[in-house]
């Protein structure tokens, strides 16, 4: 079965933030941090996965995906504390 994933990533702790949706978390993290496309990340350096979460229904993540780029600030970095207060990055983990 197919997943989705929606995730976040930092280019330092309580540094810039960027949100995301994909199929194939693996390969985009590792797209972010190669700079492989352009962009606001790649302008920004923002390249550390510092959360994720995954979903089976692609519109399910796409929603989340929505909503959490909608929250401010605080809300996003008390979503990445909750399950990483370290700001470690996770790729290693996922790899």
């Amino acid at each position: 079965m197919k997943k989705y994933f929606v995730y976040i990533l930092a280019n330092k702790f309580n540094g810039t933030l960027y949100v995301g949706v994909t199929s194939d978390l693996l390969k985009r993290v590792w797209e972010h941090k190669n700079k492989v496309v352009g962009g606001f990340t790649n302008d920004h350096n923002v390249a550390m996965l510092v959360h994720f979460e995954e979903f089976l229904d692609p519109k399910e993540a796409i929603l989340r995906e929505k909503r959490v780029k909608s929250w401010k600030r605080i809300w996003k970095i008390r979503l990445i504390e909750e399950t990483n207060p370290s700001w470690q990055d996770l790729y290693d983990e996922i790899v």
